[in-house]
Formats: C-alpha cells, sequence, structure tokens
C-alpha cells in the first residue's frame, strides 16, 4: 500500500538521512523500523476494512504502533 498513513519517512521528513544511515547500520534499529510497519499496515488495513477486527484489537494494535514510533524516534534523537 503506497498510502498508508504513518510512515516514518513521512512523519520525520527531517530524519530521512538518519532514518536511512540507522537502518543500513543499526540491526536493533533496522528489525524496529521493519517491525513498526508491519504492525503500521496491519493498523491502515483495519481502518480501511480491508482486514476488518475488533476495536479491542485495534485498539492495541494502535497502542503498539505508538510505542514503536516513540522508540524509533528515540534513536532518531539520540
Amino acid at each position: 500500500m503506497s498510502n498508508t498513513p504513518h510512515e516514518l519517512h513521512e512523519e520525520f521528513p527531517e530524519k530521512a538521512d538518519k532514518i536511512h544511515e540507522l537502518k543500513v547500520g543499526n540491526p536493533h534499529f533496522a528489525k524496529l523500523y521493519d517491525e513498526y510497519h508491519e504492525v503500521n499496515r496491519a493498523v491502515h488495513r483495519a481502518e480501511t476494512n480491508v482486514e476488518p477486527m475488533e476495536t479491542l484489537a485495534e485498539s492495541e494494535l494502535r497502542k503498539k504502533r505508538g510505542a514503536l514510533k516513540d522508540e524509533l524516534y528515540k534513536m532518531l534523537v539520540a
């Protein structure tokens, strides 16, 4: 899905170079980055009813996405 909201490079456009640098040079960041995008796409599919899910499950996915985004951001500003 090319138009999925909340993609990291759209959330932090000023950090695009740092995102790329960490994806290539930091395996932990790369793992979290991949997990964030997997969860983000699942949220998007649920929100658009491509793969509907129960409200609680969708809410939990959003919380997980937020926690991953927070952790990634901390690494971006460190």
